[in-house]
């Protein structure tokens, strides 16, 4: 059948929706052994942060049997559905922990005309969020209701055409997600190094009789206490408005999407700016940026510093939102990166942020965070070890987004009927549903 006479359709024909219980935020646990609970605030733009989820006592969990979450099934924040970063919306993984759907959220599986893995990726195309933004109601909490999401039209293929299409997309996001996990494990290689280097204080050269001391002759403890302001300069990056930010043309933005949660770097983060700038505004691939706004109450943001990787453009202007941290002669920045990120700075540092909705943080508290400086050999062997690691993750994240950008340009065609599937030969390995 070609897309001229796919038949439109509204969601709520082809989907089975439910909505979230709401349970009762007194009884809610911090047990790794209980059930997590999946909250519109843990949903995020195409994936579910467990990490700060809450969690329910497993042995009350049976009597709530319905909302209990299978694999594929997709989900869709009704509370503030789209932000500025994008639609809040995800599915359930393979490697996802069983979990319970809390009220305003939307879970979703399609019925047997409609895969639901087809379904996931049209709920995650721009059509579906250019449906959701004008629609969503309400001052204090903006939100879409569970009709309004069942209202939306789309052009239903056949299941052959879903099929393939899904197959398609999916082999992008199977190498994307291989490369993701690829660079979490090499970043936790950097991270073991620093910790057996600088906080076991263990040699950088493992040895198969032992570890011997980091620097031998030397006390850790004799090394220098310095303030960051001593061995390091802060810019703080540049204020903008909406008309500076543009689809196309411009530098690439660094800004605060670009900031992890906990820490590190998000290449989907990256915006185009066009307007003015200053020198002292610009981040190359290897220098250190740390967040000081913060627009989540629990400060998962600020003070978390972040490595610039090299994705394939440079130089980059960054936001008044996070600061520059530029090392002086004698400190080597893959070593004062590991200070910010693994040593506890952050976790005490943001703890001077304050605001009401929006938190701020004080360049100064940062200058003024003290930690000690081995001496430059000693940071020159550490730099020695990770700045390849640091590579390899870079080549990475520049394939997984030469990946992402493909499977976008994709989606919308593939939905729309553009690109015709139809006559592809496509190994589908199993009928999904």
């Amino acid at each position: 059948m070609a897309k001229g006479i796919w038949p439109e359709k509204s969601l709520g024909e082809h989907v089975d929706l439910l909505t979230g219980f709401p349970f009762k935020s007194r009884f809610f646990t911090h047990s790794l052994e209980d059930i997590p609970l999946v909250k519109g605030e843990n949903v995020h733009q195409g994936f579910i942060d467990w990490e700060r989820a809450k969690r329910w006592p497993r042995e009350q969990s049976e009597e709530y049997a319905k909302y209990r979450l299978r694999v594929g099934d997709v989900i869709l924040a009704m509370d503030r559905p789209w932000i500025e970063a994008g639609l809040k919306f995800g599915w359930i993984k393979k490697e996802d922990p069983e979990c319970l759907l809390v009220q305003r959220v939307a879970r979703m599986r399609g019925n047997p005309s409609l895969l639901t893995d087809y379904l996931r990726y049209l709920i995650g195309s721009q059509t579906f969020a250019d449906y959701v933004r004008p629609i969503v109601t309400g001052v204090n909490v903006p939100h879409i209701s569970g009709q309004q999401i069942k209202n939306f039209r789309f052009r239903l293929p056949p299941l052959e055409i879903q099929r393939k299409a899904v197959a398609i997309l999916s082999a992008y996001d199977n190498l994307i997600d291989n490369n993701n996990r690829r660079i979490k494990a090499l970043e936790e290689i950097i991270r073991t190094i620093f910790s057996e280097s600088f906080i076991k204080f263990r040699s950088l050269k493992s040895s198969t009789k032992g570890q011997e001391p980091v620097s031998k002759g030397q006390n850790p403890q004799d090394w220098n206490m310095v303030r960051v302001g001593d061995v390091a300069e802060i810019f703080r990056g540049r204020s903008y408005r909406t008309q500076n930010l543009v689809q196309e043309g411009g530098l690439p933005f660094v800004n605060l999407k670009c900031m992890n949660r906990g820490g590190g770097f998000r290449v989907d983060g990256l915006k185009r700016y066009q307007g003015e700038y200053r020198g002292d505004q610009l981040v190359t691939r290897g220098e250190i940026v740390i967040a000081v706004t913060d627009i989540t109450q629990e400060r998962r943001l600020v003070a978390h510093a972040a490595r610039v990787p090299d994705f394939g453009e440079s130089p980059c202007v960054f936001s008044m939102d996070l600061v520059k941290v530029v090392p002086r002669k004698g400190t080597f920045p893959t070593f004062l990166y590991g200070m910010f990120r693994y040593s506890g700075f952050a976790e005490e540092v943001r703890q001077y942020a304050n605001g009401a909705n929006v938190l701020h943080l004080n360049p100064n508290s940062i200058a003024n965070y003290k930690f000690r400086l081995p001496p430059s050999d000693v940071q020159e062997q550490y730099h020695e070890l990770v700045d390849p690691v640091f590579q390899e993750c870079d080549n990475l994240s520049k394939a997984t987004d030469v990946l992402s950008q493909t499977r976008d340009s994709l989606l919308p065609k593939l939905i729309s009927g553009e690109l015709d599937v139809g006559d592809l030969d496509i190994n589908l390995e199993s009928d999904k549903t």
